[in-house]
């Protein structure tokens, strides 16, 4: 199944012939002949698509209760970010523009070219998929957009200049984003040159050849820099693109020459405000996935990436026949601490405890919280005297400077150190071989703590 489909329409032959072909397709269909009953199973069934009629009789015995339904749902937080596309028999220019207006994803006069009709279903459903759709939201990752967003940047590509400058000119006072004029030879030529790329490009079908248009959208779809770009395919009278074609290949709007300049404008104003929620729903995942893999107290890999880390470095060292150097290090007296300071106290030692550390690692050493105030480090590639010449270092940068905690307040932090080092006999698999190191550090550092404190302890089977 494709998904489900919401048809409200008050005309029971609009329904059926759009149900039989729907489903024909593989579309769930669900169908409503009323605004009311169309609104209710928009929030209990919570269709993936609605395919709304403009003409809908509205609560006052009008024709416009499309607009009103579809002004409903954009309202309410649950349906907010549904797909609608709105249906006309007249395609009547003012509905048109106050559909758009009101957040319509698309609008589409009947009677309807069901090859166009399907691809852009497909298209919009893509589009909707990329960006995360109602799973993103539900983690909580797709922030609201803020309360001012600043002009976007749409660039407008056709083959000869003064149609993009007449274009621009036609579209601007439409407009709050800013638009710029593109040739086909600067787009492929721009690539990384701009501070900002633009959001959006608006792109004129018949560039160097009939395909011309659809070509540039390829080549920017594989750019780094703009493959998570809008892009509108401008239609023309003398090398137009079929729609269906547009919409399968990844335009994500297509206008034609003969379109109200206000239309085309509320159009890509429309993708403008798309490629930046994207943008922030792609921020937040990677926000997300730092955090899951971050401590957000010192900055450095937390217990789950940091074992990840440390099975990477056994793989190796198993396969190149290396000697790695584990250590589990931990705060002496720590809780000492947050008794008698206070537990922002403790958070500032355990910020220069893991600063400290990490400046004196390598690049390719592996430094890790994997407790409250407990870390591992792992020394790749190493001999027992590199790493224990590193682990008594580790102790004396810790102990040397004592800890600012607040204006005119200081404590003097030490740090034990349990060592163990790999062998060949060790294992030979990763998590074998990680057992074995953990609980010989494991069992050192508690030999450390016995003899006193601050100082290094290494393992027996690693002297």
């Amino acid at each position: 199944m494709i998904g489900t489909v919401l048809i409200i329409d008050s005309v029971a032959t609009n329904r059926i012939v759009l149900k039989v072909k729907l489903g024909a397709a593989g579309y769930r269909t669900l169908t409503a002949a009323d605004a009311a009953s169309g609104l209710a199973l928009a929030h209990r069934e919570r269709p993936d698509i609605i395919l709304l009629d403009v003409d809908l009789p509205g609560a006052d015995g009008s024709d416009d209760g499309g607009i009103a339904v579809l002004t409903a749902l954009r309202a309410a937080p649950d349906t907010a970010r549904m797909l609608i596309v709105m249906l006309s028999t007249s395609g009547e220019m003012t509905q048109r523009l106050r559909a758009l207006r009101a957040g319509a994803d698309e609008f589409m006069s009947k009677p309807l070219d069901d090859q166009t009709l399907f691809a852009r279903l497909r298209n919009l459903a893509r589009a909707q998929e990329d960006m995360g759709g109602a799973a993103i939201a539900a983690f909580g990752m797709a922030e609201p957009a803020a309360g001012f967003a600043p002009p976007g940047h749409i660039a407008i590509v056709t083959l000869r200049p003064e149609v993009a400058l007449r274009w621009r000119s036609a579209l601007q006072p439409f407009s709050r984003d800013h638009f710029s004029c593109l040739s086909q030879d600067q787009v492929y030529r721009q690539s990384g040159s701009s501070d900002r790329e633009p959001d959006v490009f608006l792109i004129e079908a018949g560039l160097s050849d009939s395909d011309g248009g659809l070509k540039v959208m390829l080549a920017l779809r594989s750019r780094q820099e703009t493959r998570h770009a809008k892009v509108c395919i401008l239609n023309t009278e003398t090398a137009p693109t079929q729609p269906a074609m547009a919409f399968d290949m990844g335009a994500d709007d297509l206008v034609s020459a003969h379109q109200q300049n206000e239309e085309v404008a509320l159009r890509l104003g429309a993708l403008v405000r798309r490629k930046r929620e994207a943008d922030r729903i792609r921020a937040s995942v990677k926000d997300g996935l730092r955090l899951a893999m971050i401590d957000p107290l010192t900055g450095i890999p937390n217990r789950r990436s940091g074992l990840a880390h440390l099975r990477q470095i056994a793989e190796t060292s198993i396969a190149e026949r290396q000697a790695f150097a584990l250590m589990v290090l931990d705060i002496d007296r720590f809780k000492t601490v947050n008794d008698r300071f206070g537990h922002a106290a403790g958070d500032a030692v355990l910020i220069e405890v893991a600063r400290r550390l990490t400046t004196c690692l390598r690049a390719t050493d592996l430094i890790a919280r994997i407790g409250g105030e407990e870390f591992l480090i792992c020394l790749p590639n190493t001999t027992l005297a590199e790493s224990r010449s590193v682990a008594e270092r580790l102790c004396h940068e810790i102990e040397k400077v004592p800890v600012r905690l607040r204006p005119g307040e200081e404590l003097r932090v030490t740090v034990s150190i349990g060592l163990s080092l790999s062998h060949e006999t060790d294992g030979s698999n990763a998590p074998d071989l990680i057992t074995g190191l953990f609980d010989r550090a494991d069992h050192a550092l508690l030999h450390a703590k016995e003899a006193g404190r601050n100082q290094v302890t290494i393992s027996r089977s690693a002297a």
